[in-house]
């Protein structure tokens, strides 16, 4: 049987950590997307969609399918399936790691927070035109600020409640700087609010609020669950593998041993 390494996917990393992994000799390659984004882009390898039913539920698919590690590549806010991976790792027995990407170096005009609920208290305090950069779940957090004017950038429609003074810009990414410039002087925003989410992909805002002086408010991430461990990016995770299921072209060229 060839060894089986389970993605939790969904991110770039992941596709990209699929694509690494795909026609190797003597392994199969299955990504896990939750289903939320209709339109995801292109995974090489094995798909399958929809959840698992919990930990339980992800203990058993494990031993069904006899994967041999599993990569949690999820977003760094999916804290419910990071638990749950967890949890159903070491009722499996199974090998597994956290594809994280390394978060944000914090600004001196960035406000920490470690909540949705948090943030929304704060904003008031700092502005009236927002851009709400925090995905399309959790907005309800702001639903009751009634005086402050929201832009809410999303992939798809999120759902209500939203705030009642809302403008949703339905796009895609990445942007570019020259993109995210464009956005806070045409809404005229005064404050941005995000997650850390990390990474390249999303840093365009961060730096068009640097460039126009803007308050950042910055959701901090969940913590791992005690004893996972965190990689920080494809070529770490490859090398991880490696030492776990070893087979051909595993690990990164110059640090193979």
């Amino acid at each position: 049987m060839p060894a089986h390494v389970l993605i939790l996917g969904g991110t770039t990393e992941s596709r990209r950590l699929a694509t690494a992994l795909a026609d190797r000799p003597g392994l199969r390659v299955t990504t896990s997307l939750a289903g939320r984004v209709s339109r995801p882009g292109a995974v090489d390898g094995e798909v399958r969609v929809g959840g698992f039913g919990g930990a339980a539920g992800l203990a058993g698919w494990l031993r069904a399918h006899r994967v041999t590690a599993l990569v949690d590549a999820t977003h760094p806010f999916a804290e419910r399936v990071t638990a749950n991976a967890a949890e159903a790792t070491r009722a499996a027995g199974v090998p597994h790691a956290v594809l994280r990407r390394p978060g944000w170096d914090l600004d001196d005009d960035w406000f920490p927070v470690a909540s949705l609920p948090e943030a929304a208290r704060l904003v008031p305090r700092l502005g009236r035109r927002v851009f709400l950069s925090t995905g399309r779940l959790g907005l309800a957090a702001f639903a009751g600020l009634t005086a402050t004017r929201f832009v809410v950038r999303s992939v798809e429609p999120p759902e209500p409640p939203l705030p009642p003074r809302c403008e949703l810009l339905l796009a895609r990414g990445p942007f570019s700087l020259s993109d995210e410039l464009d956005l806070l002087r045409t809404h005229r925003i005064d404050v941005l609010v995000t997650k850390d989410s990390g990474g390249a992909a999303t840093a365009p805002k961060l730096a068009a609020a640097r460039s126009l002086s803007l308050p950042v408010v910055v959701v901090r991430r969940p913590e791992l669950p005690s004893g996972v461990r965190a990689l920080p990016d494809v070529e770490g995770v490859l090398d991880w593998l490696a030492g776990v299921i070893p087979f051909e072209g595993a690990c990164a060229a110059d640090r193979c041993p």
